[in-house]
């Protein structure tokens, strides 16, 4: 059985690592309304700023993923704790996938420059609504906020029609002449990468979720709908 100390030394060590994380959201965050806003504005000097940005991200990563191992190590056998653990290292890795995300949308910036065609504005209520689901995402973590969750969860099928409905209007215009195919692709790819984005968002409310609940809800047959309370 642990010793006193030893629990206050694991109660502390969480406390921070949960901080950590906290901040590694909002960091995330930043960096990719920034990308969005590079991709709006064809600004290179931004794009630039979330390349570089992205390291600093990859470090803390790392430094949160290597904390979490000695946690674990102590032995805790609350299972809230241990799920505490868990969650930490599974949302530390879905923020840097979507950093990976917003590099990306930086890296379409860099490579295309200017272009004359106008960006859609279904695109550009789809990369809002996306950069909301994740400052959702954040507040749902930071606040263990399960009901937040619950709603970023159920806005994924709008992004998934947003991106239907682009991809579909690009092929048109496309054909039409509105639209160059070098615009259309970096358009869809960039629509793309938000969609992934959303996914993530997804991925760190379930686990706010199973944290909070111990509901495993990401297996859910049919996407996501409110999980029934467990037979026993």
């Amino acid at each position: 059985m642990p010793q006193a100390s030893e629990v206050t030394t694991f109660a502390k060590k969480l406390t921070q690592l949960k901080s950590d994380l906290v901040i590694q959201g909002q960091r995330v965050n930043a960096l990719t309304l920034r990308a969005v806003e590079s991709f709006f504005e064809l600004d290179q000097a931004k794009a630039t700023a979330v390349i570089e940005g992205d390291a600093l991200i990859d470090r803390v990563d790392v430094q949160i993923e290597r904390a979490s191992v000695p946690l674990l190590a102590m032995g805790p056998t609350d299972e809230h704790e241990i799920r505490s653990v868990l969650t930490i290292v599974k949302i530390n890795n879905e923020l840097e996938r979507i950093a990976d995300c917003a590099v990306n949308i930086a890296e379409v910036v860099k490579e295309y420059g200017e272009l004359s065609e106008t960006i859609p504005p279904t695109f550009r209520v789809m990369a809002n609504s996306v950069v909301g689901m994740l400052r959702d995402s954040n507040r749902s973590l930071a606040q263990l906020d399960t009901a937040l969750g619950e709603q970023v969860l159920a806005f994924d099928d709008t992004v998934d029609r947003f991106k239907r409905e682009i991809i579909l209007d690009a092929q048109e215009k496309v054909a039409s002449g509105q639209f160059g195919a070098k615009f259309a692709f970096k358009l869809l790819t960039v629509t793309k990468t938000l969609e992934r984005i959303a996914d993530h968002c997804t991925n760190i409310c379930e686990q706010v979720i199973y944290l909070e609940s111990g509901r495993i809800v990401r297996h859910l047959p049919g996407g996501w709908s409110k999980p029934a309370p467990p037979d026993f």
